[in-house]
């Protein structure tokens, strides 16, 4: 089997079986989803989904975001992973949106990453999710998912695996793509336990192959 064959497989049955995948945070606007996912970053989207009501209801805006300081913005997310350092975050990247943006979350992946706590996988996120850009982000789920199913080969880091999955994968099914492998990575191949005997996709994996023959 051919490498574009596999991917072909493998993305004709998610577009079959999982037409609709989206993002599991939750957000009513563009400022909302980029305050998200600077805070999922190592942490669980249903722990961010646990702070973000409180937090969007005190910093309904990045206007006002920027006025606040890294200490009151700690308050509503202590719970979640490294609440010191995306506090700050999330205070320069409203400060960077209302002064450098005028509060307008750009589509351009180079212009993103100008806020602080915005790397590339944010900003895909962003471009991808917001304005239906061909970006395609690169969590632990997509990398680890990928290089199992065999759709990478040795990426050692998310850009070799963003660059090797978008050379193959249609323009139009990138931003979904995204998606399809973050929810699989999420409740099917798990990093620790891979559910290979519910896993549809066993026919065209590398790493179940390889582990028949063990």
């Amino acid at each position: 089997m051919t490498k574009q064959e596999r991917f072909n497989k493998i993305l004709a049955y998610f577009q079959a079986h999982q037409p609709v995948a989206e993002t599991e945070l939750n957000y009513r606007n563009p400022y909302e989803l980029l305050v998200a996912v600077i805070l999922s970053a190592q942490c669980t989207d249903k722990r961010v989904n646990m702070v973000t009501p409180a937090l969007f209801k005190a910093f309904p805006s990045p206007e006002i975001m920027a006025e606040a300081s890294g200490d009151e913005v700690f308050q509503y997310i202590k719970s979640i992973s490294y609440p010191n350092n995306k506090s700050k975050h999330l205070v320069g990247m409203a400060k960077v949106l209302v002064n450098d943006f005028k509060g307008i979350i750009p589509s351009d992946i180079d212009e993103l990453q100008k806020m602080p706590g915005v790397g590339r996988k944010t900003a895909n996120v962003i471009a991808s999710v917001i304005y239906e850009k061909p970006a395609l982000a690169v969590d632990t789920h997509v990398f680890r998912v990928s290089a199992r199913l065999g759709l990478t080969n040795r990426a050692k880091t998310p850009l070799e695996t963003e660059k090797q999955l978008v050379k193959y994968i249609p323009e139009k099914l990138i931003p979904i793509a995204h998606h399809w492998l973050i929810l699989h990575g999420r409740y099917t191949c798990l990093a620790r336990n891979p559910q290979c005997m519910k896993c549809a996709l066993t026919e065209w994996c590398s790493y179940y192959r390889q582990k028949k023959k063990k």
